[in-house]
């Protein structure tokens, strides 16, 4: 039995699939721990230049799988549910390479919190997009209320969550939801079109661009910061003369190069 989110890796394009078809891709936590898992992997493999994000067939994600998570205590939804796909939205949205969602259709609730952990979103015209939540008598539990407002803005996150609203194509991308609305059928394509052009630019430039703007939407601020002031000091003839002095077993003598 294949597993229900794959994950290929060719020619510096990664691929990630939620292929639970029959479930619309509805997440459970086998495929939420495979999400992390692949994270995992791509940030590891230098040789990514751009990813993509998509579902098989007529759904991208309708949500959280109601019965993964319909009958758990309050502690085993907060501190398990939640939190992990938390852990696990946190790495998606963090990955190195710029990340595209294809979105092929539907992307509802977890799906749409999941839509929005990628840096560009490309929607089929059929799709349809929101957050139902509240109709459960439940809250949106992955970000709805947190990055979904850090990148799209209180407005829509409001218009949503608190109503419900399941929105068309045409007004996500209207309310800056997606990027681009295609065709039926031309998500994955559109998408590959997009990261061809994202993998031709300077990869480390991509990189720093991506968390530089991670930063200014509070993604992570503190590591981003630390990462790339170490990156800098670590070019430094200081740093070179600090370990040598280490090696050598003598005073460092700095000369704040």
């Amino acid at each position: 039995m294949s597993d229900p989110v794959r994950l290929d890796i060719t020619d510096g394009l990664a691929i990630i699939t939620l292929a639970r078809p029959e479930k619309l891709n509805a997440l459970d936590d086998v495929m939420v721990s495979l999400l992390g898992s692949y994270a995992d992997r791509i940030d590891s493999d230098r040789s990514v230049r751009a990813v993509i994000l998509t579902g098989e067939g007529k759904a991208f994600c309708a949500g959280g799988d109601i019965v993964a998570w319909g009958g758990l205590s309050p502690l085993e939804m907060g501190q398990g549910w939640v939190r992990t796909g938390h852990r696990v939205f946190d790495k998606l949205a963090r990955m190195k390479p710029p990340v595209i969602a294809a979105l092929n259709g539907h992307a509802l609730g977890g799906g749409l919190e999941l839509a929005v952990t990628a840096d560009i979103r490309i929607c089929e015209e059929q799709a349809k997009i929101g957050l139902p939540e509240s109709g459960l008598g439940m809250i949106p539990g992955w970000s709805g209320t947190q990055r979904l407002v850090r990148r799209l803005g209180g407005r829509v996150a409001r218009r949503l969550a608190l109503t419900g609203e399941i929105v068309t194509a045409e007004t996500a991308l209207s309310l800056g939801i997606v990027d681009q609305v295609v065709e039926k059928g031309g998500a994955l394509a559109a998408a590959k079109a997009m990261a061809e052009r994202v993998a031709a630019r300077g990869p480390v430039a991509n990189i720093v661009v991506k968390q530089l703007i991670n930063a200014a939407e509070d993604e992570d601020r503190a590591s981003v910061m630390e990462t790339l002031a170490s990156s800098l000091v670590s070019y430094t003839q200081d740093v070179k003369e600090g370990v040598a002095a280490f090696q050598d077993k003598r005073p460092p003598r700095y000369r704040g190069e």
